[in-house]
Order: C-alpha cells, then sequence, then structure tokens
C-alpha cells in the first residue's frame, strides 16, 4: 500500500494498536497480506497470517495500552459465536515485497503507544510458530529464521512514556542498536519444529481439555474495539487513554532467550467479509471470548489464506483440535476512539466499520426462530463480570470463571410433551417434609424385615429353667467362651478347654466331680478339640463312654462315671479332630483337612474297641465352619464357600455328604434366597421330613428331605430375626434358635407366619454360640434338658418341654375360681392438635365447649380420663424441636409437669386440669398420675383420688421412632400403673405418616409394643402377662393404644368424599389400610389389638378453621387417621361404650374419644394354690406323654 493510500486522520489510532502479540502473530506467517504504512521503528507485521498449521498449543499473549493516568480495569461479558456471520470467500492476499525494499516511514503519533505492557510468554508455547523477521523491511517475513517474544521490565517501560523513549525502543537503525539499549541480544535457531525447550518462565494454568465440535461459520466479525467497549458504554468525556486488553492468542514456546528479545509492534491490518472491514486483532480478541467453534474457524481461515493457493484452500479440512488455556480478558473503561479512523487498504471498503451495537446474549423471540443454534459442547464455559480489575501480579487462573449458563444467544431450552398414556415423570420430593408427608421409604430393608417377621406379641418371656436337684436353682458351669468344649448325659456335664477335661454331675454339686489331663491317656500335652458320646452294646454303659479327640490327631475314650481312660487310638488323624459324632452304633471323626473316618463295629449289634476298630476313611471339604450329621448324613457349610460374585447375590453353597453309604458322593445345594452364612442345623421332632438350617442375618432355610434322587431341597426361605441365627435345636414340637443378643426364642412353624410363643434372656446381651439336647436325660432323669453355651462363659439348662407355661395357661382358665373381680370406666381422648393452643378454642361454639363435651360423654365420672395429644409444637420449627428436646426431658417426681418443659406443654396442662376441675362433680376430684412430653407428643392421665390409694407401680417412658429410634418426632408415651392385680398400660402414639408409608406404621408400632425393658421391674409379679416381669408393653393385662396412626385409605379422592356426603361409612371400611393389615397381614403387631365400629367421618385432613377436607394443591385423601384400639388377654373384660369424634375445627384433624369398662382382678392366694396345685398334678401325665413321644424321635434319628 502506498502512503497517499492512508487515512491521516487514522494514524493516531492505529499507532495505538502496536503490539507484540501483533507483531508475533505477524511474524509467524509466511506471506504479508498488506503494505501501509510503517511504524517509527520501519516494520509492519501482518496480524492476519497465523503460524503453520500444527497441533501444538499456541502462546497467550496480552496487549496492554499504555497510559500516564491508569484507568481502573473492566470486563465486559463476551459475544456469542452466533453473532458472527459466514465469512464470504475472498481474494488470496498480494505477495509480500522484496526483501530489500524500504517501506517509507510515516510521523510517530504525539501520544505514547498504549500497547506497551509485558509480554510473558508460557513455557509450553512452541519456538517452531514464532517467526519475527529481524529485517526492518514491512511485511517481509522470514522463513528461516524465528525469534521469541522479549519481556520487559514493567516499571523500566511506564517510566518512560515519551515518543523518544518509543522510538529508541523501536527503532530501526540498527537491530543490534535498539536491543542493546533496553535488551539483550536474542538467538535466532533455525526454523524447525523442534520439540518446546525448557523456559525459566512460569507456564500459564492450561484450560481443562475438552471436546470440540466441529467448527461452526460465524456470521459477523466484530472489530477489537467492538470487543473492547461497546458504543453504548464508550464517552469521550471519560476516556482514558490506558486500556488493558488481555486476550488469548496462539503459538509456539519460546526459547531460552526470551527474556532478552524484543520486536516492535505490527500496525494491525484489515480483511474483507462480506464487504466488510475487519481488523484481524478483533478476530484475536474474540478468539478469547467466544467458544472453541468460532476460534476454530478463525483459525482454518487464516492457515488456509496465508499458507495455501486458492485452489487448495477450500480442500484443506480444518485443522485438528488444540488443548490450550484460557483467560478472561480484561476489558477497561475510557478506551480512546480508534475505530473511526482506522485506515481502508486497498480501497476495499468505502468507509471503515461502524462499531456493532453491543446486543443481548439471551435470544429474542424474533431471532430465535430464525438463528441456527450451535451444537452446545461439552466444555464449561467462562463466565465474564461486568467489571474486573485486573492485577499484573496476580494469576491469570484467578480471572477464570464459569460462564452461567443459559447467557450465550442460544434458543430457549427444549420442552418435553407428554402424550396420553406416557409415564409421567417422578414427582420432586420436597427437601424437608412436613410431619403428614412422607416419612421414610418403603424400600427400608429394616422396614419390610420387622413387617415380616413372626409376631411375638403374645409370647412369655418366662425363662424355662430346668434343675435336676429339686428345691435348688439351675447350676452354673463355667465354660471357656472361645474353646470350650461340651458334652450332656443325664445330669452328666462335660467341659474341655485345652488339655483339660472336668465331669459334672449336677444332680449332687456343682463343683467338678473328675478333673483329668490329657496326660492321664498317655498323651502329654494335647489340646482337646472334639466331644461325643459313643454307643454301647450294654444298656448299662449306654451314654456313659465318651470319646475326645486331640489337636495331634489322638482318639482316646473315657467312662464319664469313673473318670478313667478306658482306651486310645495315638494318631488316628494327621490333623487336628474337629468333630465327633454318633450316628446308631456307629462313630464318625472328622479333621481339619477334610478326611472323615466312619467307625463301625465288625458285626452287627456289636460295639466298637477304640484300639482295634479298623475305620473306613472317606473325604469331604476341607476347613468347615459348619458341620453336623442331620438325619443321616454329614452337611457342611464354610463362611468363605458362596456362589455369586455380589453381596447381595452371594448363596452359601451347602454340601451334603452321605458318609455312610461308601459308593455315595457328595452333593452341593444352594438356598433359593441370599441368606447369610450357615450356622447351625436341626430336625424338627413334629415334622421329621424337613431340615432346619439358621443363618447369620436372621435367616432359617426350610429343605425337603423327600426328593426324587435322595439329596434335600430348599423349599422356604425364613427371616426370623434382626439378629444373627447362631444356634439352632428342634426340641418338641417348637423350634429353638439363639441369636447374638443373647435371646433364645421358640417358634411355633405350623402358623404362617410363624409365632414365637417363648422368647427369653438366656445370656443377656452376648452370643448363644450352642444349643444341643440332651437326649440321656429323658430315660436317665425323666425330663428333656436343653443346654444352652454363650459367650458370657456360661452354660445354662432348660425346660425342653416348656412345662411352666403349660401349667399358667391351664390356671387361667380356673381363675375366675380364686379371684374377685369390679369394674373401672376408663374416658380416653385423642387429638392433633396441629401446634393450636388453647386459646384459639374460640369463634364457635364447639370449639369453646370441645373440653366439656368431652367430659360429659359419660353417664358418669371416669375413674380414668387420659388426655393424648399430637403435635402441641409445630414439627416443621426447627427452634421449638430443639427446645423441646433439650429441656423437656426432666420431670418432676411428684409426676407433674416439669419446670423446664416448652410452653406449649405447660399451657395445655393448666387448660386441662382447670377443665377437669370445672366440668367434674364438685364432689369428685381428680389427681394428675401422669404427665409427659416428646417433641410434640403430650400425655396427661387423671385418676379419682378414691382410687389413687390403690395404683400400684406407676412408671411412664418415651419410645422414639424418628430417625430410626434416634429422634422423637414420630414415636410414642408409654405409662403403666397396677391396680388390685391387673395390670394397665396406656401409649400415646404418633405414627409414620404418608400416604404409603404403610409397612413403616407397622413397623412403629411393632417397636413400640415390643420394644425391650421400657419400664422397671414391677413388684406385683402376678399382675403381668405371659410371664412378663412388667419391663415390656405387652406384659401387661390390658393395653390401650391411641393416637395419631397415620393410616390412610386406599381409595380414590372423589370418591371417598361422596360417601362421606353420603354419610356411607361402611363402604369406605373396606380400603382402610389400619384394618386391612390386621385381617390379611399376619406380621402386623396390631392384629391382637380390637377397635371399636367406626360410625362417624374420617378426622383428616381438613382446612383448619373450616368444615372443608383439604383444598390444597396436594389434596390429600380424607383418612381415620386418629384411633383408639386395646388388646386384653381376656376379652370379656373390656367393653366399649363410645366411640366418637367432635368438631372443633382449629385444627387439620377432629379429636376423638372412647369410653371403655373395664374389670379388674384381685386374686385369693390360698384359692390359687390349690388350684395350682391340681393343675401341676395334671401336668404330670402330660409330660410323660410327651417324653415318649420325643424318645421315639431320637431313636428313628439314631441318637439314642
Amino acid at each position: 500500500m502506498e502512503r497517499s493510500e492512508v487515512d491521516s486522520d487514522s494514524l493516531a489510532a492505529v499507532g495505538s494498536l502496536r503490539s507484540k502479540f501483533e507483531q508475533l502473530a505477524s511474524s509467524s506467517t509466511s506471506i504479508t497480506t498488506r503494505s501501509g504504512p510503517v511504524n517509527a521503528g520501519g516494520q509492519g507485521y501482518d496480524l492476519l497470517s497465523a503460524g503453520p498449521s500444527s497441533p501444538r498449543p499456541r502462546a497467550s499473549s496480552n496487549t496492554f495500552l499504555d497510559s500516564t493516568s491508569p484507568a481502573p480495569h473492566h470486563l465486559r461479558t463476551s459475544s456469542s459465536s452466533s453473532d458472527l456471520k459466514a465469512p464470504a470467500k475472498r481474494q488470496p492476499p498480494p505477495p509480500p515485497p522484496p526483501r530489500g525494499s524500504k517501506a517509507p516511514s510515516r510521523s510517530l503519533s504525539p501520544a505514547p503507544s498504549a500497547l506497551t505492557r509485558p509480554v510473558p510468554i508460557p513455557p509450553s508455547v512452541s519456538s517452531s510458530s514464532l517467526v519475527p523477521s529481524p529485517s526492518p523491511r514491512i511485511g517481509t517475513p522470514n522463513p528461516e529464521r524465528h525469534v521469541a517474544t522479549p519481556t520487559f521490565n514493567v516499571e523500566e517501560e511506564f517510566s518512560q512514556p515519551s515518543v523518544t523513549a518509543l522510538k529508541n525502543r523501536f527503532s530501526s537503525a540498527s537491530p543490534s542498536s535498539t536491543r542493546a539499549s533496553s535488551y539483550s541480544q536474542p538467538h535466532y535457531p533455525p526454523l524447525q519444529r523442534d520439540p518446546p525447550l525448557p523456559s525459566p518462565k512460569p507456564a500459564i494454568p492450561p484450560r481443562p481439555s475438552k471436546i470440540i465440535e466441529p467448527p461452526l461459520k460465524p456470521t459477523i466479525l466484530l472489530s477489537t474495539h467492538s470487543v473492547m467497549k461497546s458504543p453504548e458504554q464508550y464517552s469521550p468525556s471519560n476516556s482514558s487513554p490506558h486500556t488493558s486488553v488481555h486476550s488469548q492468542s496462539t503459538g509456539g514456546s519460546s526459547t531460552d532467550n526470551d527474556s532478552s528479545s524484543s520486536l516492535p509492534p505490527p500496525i494491525p491490518s484489515r480483511i474483507q467479509l462480506n464487504g466488510q472491514h475487519v481488523s484481524a486483532t478483533s478476530i484475536r480478541n474474540l478468539d478469547a471470548h467466544f467458544g472453541d467453534s468460532s476460534r476454530t474457524s478463525f483459525d482454518k481461515l487464516n492457515d488456509s489464506s496465508t499458507s495455501l493457493p486458492k485452489s487448495t484452500r477450500s480442500s484443506i479440512p480444518p485443522p485438528p483440535p488444540r488443548h490450550r488455556a484460557s483467560f478472561t480478558p480484561a476489558v477497561v473503561d475510557n478506551l480512546p476512539a480508534v475505530s473511526a479512523t482506522m485506515p481502508n487498504p486497498k480501497g476495499l471498503g468505502a468507509q471503515p466499520p461502524r462499531l456493532p451495537v453491543r446486543r443481548s446474549t439471551v435470544a429474542q423471540p424474533e431471532e430465535a426462530s430464525a438463528a441456527v443454534a450451535p451444537r452446545v459442547s461439552a466444555r464449561p464455559q467462562v463466565a465474564i463480570p461486568p467489571s474486573t480489575t485486573v492485577n499484573d501480579t496476580a494469576s491469570p487462573a484467578s480471572a477464570i470463571e464459569r460462564k452461567a449458563f443459559g447467557l450465550g444467544k442460544l434458543p430457549p431450552p427444549p420442552t418435553r410433551t407428554i402424550a396420553l398414556g406416557d409415564k409421567l415423570p417422578p414427582a420432586r420430593r420436597a427437601t424437608e417434609p412436613s410431619s403428614d408427608e412422607e416419612s421414610g421409604s418403603e424400600e427400608d430393608p429394616k422396614v419390610q424385615a420387622a413387617d415380616m417377621m413372626p409376631d411375638s406379641s403374645r409370647s412369655s418371656r418366662r425363662p424355662p429353667v430346668l434343675t435336676f436337684h429339686d428345691g435348688y436353682p439351675s447350676p452354673r458351669i463355667h465354660v471357656h467362651p472361645h474353646n470350650g468344649i461340651v458334652a450332656a448325659s443325664g445330669s452328666y456335664i462335660i467341659v474341655a478347654h485345652s488339655h483339660h477335661l472336668k465331669i459334672y454331675d449336677v444332680a449332687i454339686s456343682e463343683a467338678p466331680k473328675f478333673s483329668l489331663d490329657t496326660k492321664d491317656a498317655g498323651v502329654k500335652d494335647s489340646k482337646i478339640t472334639s466331644l461325643a458320646l459313643r454307643p454301647a452294646a450294654n444298656e448299662e454303659d449306654c451314654g456313659f463312654i465318651l470319646w475326645v479327640g486331640t489337636k495331634e490327631g489322638h482318639l482316646f475314650e473315657v467312662d464319664i462315671r469313673t473318670g478313667t481312660v478306658i482306651g486310645t487310638k495315638p494318631a488316628a488323624h494327621m490333623h487336628p479332630i474337629t468333630y465327633l459324632f454318633r450316628h446308631a452304633d456307629s462313630m464318625v471323626s472328622m479333621d481339619e483337612s477334610g478326611k472323615t473316618l466312619i467307625f463301625a463295629p465288625d458285626t452287627p449289634g456289636g460295639e466298637i474297641t477304640l484300639p482295634f476298630t479298623i475305620p473306613r476313611a472317606t473325604r469331604t471339604t476341607e476347613k468347615q465352619d459348619f458341620v453336623k450329621m442331620i438325619a443321616g448324613k454329614l452337611w457342611t457349610g464354610a463362611r468363605g464357600d458362596y456362589h455369586g460374585a455380589q453381596n447381595a447375590q452371594k448363596l452359601p453353597i451347602i454340601r451334603v455328604y452321605d458318609v455312610m453309604n461308601p459308593a455315595s458322593t457328595g452333593r452341593s445345594l444352594l438356598p433359593t434366597e441370599h441368606v447369610g452364612p450357615v450356622t447351625s442345623g436341626t430336625v424338627l421332632p413334629s415334622r421329621p421330613g424337613f431340615v432346619y438350617l439358621g443363618h447369620e442375618e436372621g435367616f432359617i432355610t426350610i429343605w425337603d428331605l423327600d426328593s426324587d434322587d435322595g439329596f434335600p431341597k430348599c423349599i422356604e426361605v425364613m427371616r426370623v430375626s434382626t439378629s444373627d441365627i447362631l444356634s439352632l435345636e428342634g426340641v418338641n414340637d417348637r423350634l429353638w434358635a439363639g441369636g447374638r443378643n443373647g435371646m433364645i426364642s421358640a417358634y411355633d412353624v405350623s402358623h404362617k407366619p410363624w409365632l414365637v410363643t417363648n422368647s427369653w434372656n438366656a445370656h443377656p446381651g452376648l452370643p448363644v454360640m450352642k444349643l444341643m439336647v440332651n437326649h440321656y436325660a429323658i430315660e436317665r432323669n425323666g425330663r428333656l434338658c436343653v443346654v444352652s453355651v454363650g459367650r458370657d462363659e456360661q452354660l445354662r439348662l432348660w425346660d425342653g418341654l416348656l412345662g411352666l407355661d403349660w401349667v399358667d395357661k391351664e390356671l387361667l382358665k380356673t381363675e375366675a375360681e380364686y379371684s374377685t373381680f369390679r369394674e373401672l370406666s376408663v374416658l380416653l381422648v385423642s387429638w392433633n392438635c396441629d401446634s393450636a393452643r388453647p386459646d384459639s378454642l374460640n369463634g364457635d361454639a364447639v370449639n369453646y365447649n370441645f373440653l366439656q363435651d368431652v367430659l360429659q360423654s359419660v353417664d358418669s365420672s371416669p375413674d380414668i380420663l387420659a388426655f393424648g395429644f399430637q403435635e402441641v409444637i409445630d414439627l416443621e420449627s426447627r427452634k421449638m424441636t430443639a427446645k423441646n428436646v433439650l429441656l423437656g426431658s426432666k420431670r418432676k417426681e411428684d409426676m407433674g409437669l416439669s419446670d423446664k418443659v416448652t410452653g406449649a406443654y405447660k399451657r395445655w396442662y393448666d387448660r386441662l386440669v382447670t377443665a377437669v376441675r370445672i366440668g367434674m362433680p364438685p364432689d369428685v376430684l381428680y389427681s394428675v398420675v401422669h404427665t409427659e412430653s416428646l417433641v410434640g407428643l403430650f400425655s396427661c392421665i387423671f385418676v379419682k383420688n378414691t382410687e389413687r390409694a390403690s395404683l400400684d407401680d406407676v412408671a411412664v417412658t418415651t419410645v422414639k421412632r424418628g430417625m430410626g429410634g434416634r429422634y422423637g418426632n414420630k414415636g410414642g408415651i408409654v405409662a403403666r400403673f397396677v391396680i388390685g392385680d391387673s395390670s394397665i398400660c396406656l401409649i400415646n402414639c404418633h405414627l409414620a405418616a404418608g400416604q404409603n408409608a404403610t409397612r413403616r406404621r407397622n413397623a412403629d408400632a411393632a417397636g413400640i409394643l415390643e420394644d425391650k425393658a421400657v419400664f422397671p421391674v414391677g413388684h406385683h409379679s402376678l399382675a403381668y402377662v405371659g410371664g412378663g416381669d412388667g419391663t415390656m408393653v405387652l406384659d401387661h393385662d390390658i393395653v390401650f393404644f391411641q393416637g395419631d396412626m397415620n393410616y390412610r385409605i386406599d381409595h380414590r379422592r372423589d370418591a371417598i368424599i361422596s360417601a362421606i356426603r353420603s354419610k356411607d361409612y361402611a363402604s369406605l371400611l373396606p380400603y382402610d389400610q389400619l384394618l386391612r393389615e390386621i385381617k390379611y397381614n399376619r406380621g402386623c403387631r396390631l392384629r391382637g389389638f380390637a377397635e371399636g365400629p367406626i360410625t362417624f367421618a374420617p378426622t383428616y385432613k381438613y382446612d383448619p378453621r373450616s368444615d372443608q377436607y383439604d383444598t390444597s394443591e396436594k389434596h390429600r385423601s380424607p383418612a381415620w387417621c386418629d384411633r383408639i384400639l386395646w388388646r386384653t388377654r381376656v376379652p370379656t373384660r373390656v367393653r366399649q361404650l363410645h366411640y366418637r369424634r367432635y368438631e372443633t375445627n382449629v385444627s387439620d384433624h377432629r379429636p376423638i374419644s372412647a369410653a371403655f369398662t373395664i374389670t379388674v382382678k384381685t386374686l385369693q392366694q390360698d384359692a390359687r394354690q390349690a388350684a395350682q396345685e391340681i393343675v401341676e398334678a395334671a401336668w404330670i401325665d402330660e409330660q410323660e406323654r410327651l417324653l415318649q413321644a420325643a424318645r421315639e424321635f431320637y431313636q428313628s434319628q439314631a441318637l439314642v
């Protein structure tokens, strides 16, 4: 371009755009696209040219505009790539001038150059892409040399803002002298694509790699000035010559001499796209703002226009994606108006391009339909705040921010139309469910397990202790907790540990009768590992010859009557003997390696002689955790032997061997469902064709012995406990199971689900490691003895026939013969008041007279009056619930209200006391015997003063059920007392909410009813039922269960409303969840409770202060959430007088009440003792019958 073609008015603006970035960008090309005005140094560079197409990352270069008065630095949001129009095809750039040509110079701008900020180059920049020319000629590329970009001393540069200083820095007289004036001599290595060289400069952290979408053609390329400042933001009055633009470019890595080289900045040129002038600098600045799609488009255009002839540009594919760091450009206010005077090279347009108007980045309605939405890449977007101050020493990564989603000019997000029949998306769950919404998942395994457990509501908790010495307590024998081994024969108990063997005769004493050592058998320092009683041909010796196996593989036998060793077999096994069993007239020994020896008599009916009998050997699996002879076969299982990869799909492998049949091989069996490892096994005398195996995790598997191939088949899996089943034994018609929690439970398997008839704490809190039946005690002592060994190091004896329970049941049948009875009246009131205060009972007469109506609902003054409230405080208020939890735990000793209880409970307490005093006759006085609160629950129980003296064992406690038993927003308040010889328990509960939370409600009810030891031990043992001592809820003779149970109606809301309007309540009862659970779910703990006929409308859910059912957006269905149930051992002793609701409308629930007449008894001890003697005499005959049945069973099993 000639000088005459330059617009003189634009020289000042053009001079201010000189930057080392532009110098580097133009120097890195091989073809120059312009010739025009030159700078003071006589050099010109093409900004539109890019380095060779290379997958190497490009360096980030910063352009700074200097000023003597720095202005604040600001950032502005970037434009979306959708603002760019597709570039039109253009002519190739003109060839560069010859190397020796000299361009005319121009006068410098009177203002100092603003583009003199330092340009630090990261060490990751490739040296092959920076190719500045040391020649002072304009636009002359040097393909054989490249130079690294210099760095500046910022303080030195800004201390010389004059034209002379700039001329000294960029003088073209002598490149060497110019560099010597302020920089060191740069190094010019040969141009080649060599690997990056190390650099002392710190690397700029790269932006995370991302997937770059295919390039899209931009529609509009904005100029540099439109990127830095919009026309609306610019004002000449407040402009400042100092700006700072922090943009991003690409390049190669610098050399070691980066810090000592410099080149004068180029003058930006323009290209023509669609008839408009666009600065190359603007494209580079836009590159920092736009996404990868716009950047890739420019790189493709630049590379193809500067490196290839016209004939091949259209066929060149875009360069490969580049991983590069991203920086937020700092756009500063007060930018000089340089765009209006930009030069117009080669007359490509009559006028320079005007500054584009900044448009909203949100797509307008009319534009969204016309614009083509670009593909959204998976990379993070950078948000540019409207104003940001750039610190020269700040880390570049500090400027990176994430771009808010939706700031780009994109069409609105797509919407989804759900057609008829399509599955609706799941509804969003509330972050904090309210008290009447879902309180837990129905899929919780604990909830499902508790709902399907055997019913233990009527089990006896009396321990069936047994003694062989009448008049003395059951013996207590110590057993080593880990290595102790036990055998029993009649009244003889044999305990072995290490090399010691102790023989007890508990019919005489708890002290050992004999103490032996392994050296007495001629085996010194041997450790005893197994015991078993050998069969004998002589009836007198049956049950008295004991085989002993040792760790060293020796066998010896002992006569327990005399304590002498009568035979030995050294080295019978090469490994420790882990198990010894008796089957018929044979003995089986098994060692740790799986080798099994079968000792059988030489002749039928003969006897085994340990030293001389030659055993038959067979092989089984080694290192088994469970081994037992069941139904003539050897059952084995190992903890690590399972089938399946995942825990939920693991099935323990059970191996069964018919060791008595030499031609038979073992068989591997699998249960039908996931269960824990096998721990124990047995056969039930009442069902001899089935084998029961106990597993960890509380499972019991049932195996059918009658199969086609002769091997068992799993037919059912039952979960009977939340604790592991560690021991199992079939006793009479009950299946006894010992758990990890120390409890022994007896199951009646004839019902579905099973019933727990007995459950007692055999070894408190410690695992029950072993259960076994003392078969020889049937003949020798006339008792069916069961031996248990616990981790508490104690051996205990139990009555397998459960004689005490049989006697109690028979005595109950004749209770009227030795007892006197009288009646008491009871009035129960339940109301979920929804945090309503007593003073809110106003407005309507039904509100004001509510308590008076309740007290007058019975004809005479009730002897017992119990109020149960729920949600006395707002359960949605964290402050109130926290205050209640922290301060409401202490109670007065006189059963009055706590001094530190929250005000809501105290207000209701005062109101109830006042209402009872006013509503009852003056001559009838009441005393408060119970008050208790639990996070919204409040109970207040009154008793007539005339009955107060007859109360005993008064106690009250709480049971938490919320959040797995840790929080009291759900749970119950349990109170008890004894009148005469009858015990009464009153429960005020609030169960889990939610239409579909039936299982959680069942689990909450079971937790309240079966919670262990909620009360202290009572003093009146005869007042409690089921052998209990009063510590549990179900130990009491009469139990009332009232409150907001939250059971709903499983029916359409419109059908429920229609039935209510027509008062057809009976049509809704089949859909009531509670009635259905009691009728159909045998695992529901409320099956033993009764409820009166429901003749009133559902009490939930109302709009407060109205008679309309829920009209909120949730439209909850009406339901009988508020209920009153009762349970008694004798059904005729509780009679309901009324069951009704009240129309108080200050809450979303309606109050209910129920009145009863109960019968309490007083025992006559002499008459009862006489009746007990008659029943015990009848038990002797029944015991003999049961023992004969047990004897026949064990003989059939070849155990005796």
